[in-house]
């Protein structure tokens, strides 16, 4: 079976936005290694960049939804202080992709990029296709089982224990510097460590 234009394009983005950033990688590039002549094949199968970085992101929603959706089910069905499995939930799935080959490893960069960059800075598409991935589900339940705490530090706190899963997997799938935990045993730290940010003791506001 022939592979369609379209995939084509969306697999050599999945590389280049991966290894080059998604504002940093060539959509004349991109074209090139996609087998394509017409320099504008990305304008015309797409309309753009931001819609291209989307169809990359749908690329693995479907899984990420699936495997998050089962693993808080598990956690729903757990007493109402274990953070630990809520937590479980974002990690286990990101790890399952990022070592399910090259793809998988090349979307968690990507979307790790993309946490750090924060939702004002992405555009409507790129938002919409990551709310696909199912993880707002998780996150709201992950808010009624940590401490009490105001909206602003949630929010903080959230982002930055996202920030610190996405990248920790991310730094892995690369595979390079010092030697590496057992995957089982690495999802079981970062479980331990992700849990204990977001559930430490509420920092009091600003008076």
């Amino acid at each position: 079976m022939s592979i369609s234009t379209r995939q084509r394009l969306i697999e050599a983005a999945n590389h280049a936005f991966a290894e080059q950033g998604v504002q940093g990688a060539s959509l004349v590039e991109v074209t090139r290694q996609a087998g394509q002549r017409n320099r504008g094949a990305v304008h015309y199968h797409f309309g753009g960049r931001d819609q291209l970085l989307a169809a990359v992101l749908e690329e693995h929603a479907e899984f990420l939804s699936r495997r998050e959706g089962e693993l808080l089910a598990i956690a729903c069905s757990r007493p109402r202080d274990d953070v630990a499995s809520v937590v479980e939930a974002i990690i286990r799935p990101a790890v399952e992709l990022a070592e399910s080959g090259e793809s998988g490893r090349n979307y968690l960069l990507i979307v790790g990029e993309l946490v750090e960059l924060g939702p004002d800075e992405r555009s409507e598409a790129v938002q919409e296709a990551m709310s696909r991935t199912g993880g707002y589900e998780v996150y709201g339940v992950l808010a009624d089982r940590v401490p009490k705490m105001d909206d602003e530090l949630r929010v903080e706190r959230f982002s930055l224990m996202t920030i610190f899963i996405i990248g920790s997997v991310a730094r892995r799938a690369r595979g390079q510097g010092r030697p590496q935990l057992s995957s089982e045993r690495f999802v079981a730290n970062l479980i331990t460590m992700a849990t204990a940010m977001v559930g430490a003791p509420p920092v009091p506001a600003d008076d």
